[in-house]
């Protein structure tokens, strides 16, 4: 599968700018960490673009919609990874990619939030700030604290330069989107 056919795959699911905004913020970080760690950028993109694909649409049946119709197309370790990016699911963790993307979604969602309650945005933002918010339950409630710290714990990466990581990329396409 190309980007082009996944993007389609993801409107055609989705309609929610909040969400879509979402996918496109762990797609361009699961795209740089491919690039980091030396993977296909593409199937780490496309992960990153498609794992919240079913979420509106589907609600009762995520992930279990777009992992079977990646499964369908033979995308199975893209397919694996988002049947996973939940612990609490409990699907084993076998690649890179798996762990990867528990490691950026909660946290680039997080972070998207955390930049939207400064007035400078994201271009100010830093990871003890993030770290600061994380540690205040009533600041993004839904955000599940656990699986961020499960997450990083399995990619086997700092906290304070994952959350780095993470700012920078979205920094660079701030622009795209408003943040």
């Amino acid at each position: 599968m190309d980007r082009k056919e996944a993007r389609f795959i993801l409107e055609s699911m989705t309609e929610g700018d909040s969400l879509l905004r979402h996918a496109r913020t762990v797609e361009l970080v699961m795209e740089a960490y491919a690039e980091k760690f030396n993977e296909d950028a593409d199937e780490w993109a496309i992960t990153g673009m498609l794992h919240d694909a079913d979420y509106e649409k589907y609600p009762d049946e995520h992930p279990n919609r777009i992992v079977a119709m990646l499964r369908e197309k033979g995308d199975e370790k893209i397919a694996h990874a988002i049947s996973a990016h939940y612990t609490k699911w409990n699907v084993p963790y076998e690649t890179t990619l798996d762990k990867a993307l528990l490691a950026c979604d909660e946290l680039t969602g997080f972070i998207v939030a955390c930049s939207q309650v400064r007035p400078e945005g994201i271009e100010t933002l830093t990871a003890k700030s993030v770290k600061k918010k994380l540690k205040q339950a009533s600041f993004a409630a839904k955000v599940e604290r656990d699986e961020i710290a499960a997450g990083v714990e399995m990619l086997g990466v700092d906290m304070t330069e994952h959350i780095t990581f993470i700012i920078e990329v979205l920094k660079k396409n701030k622009e795209e989107l408003n943040i």
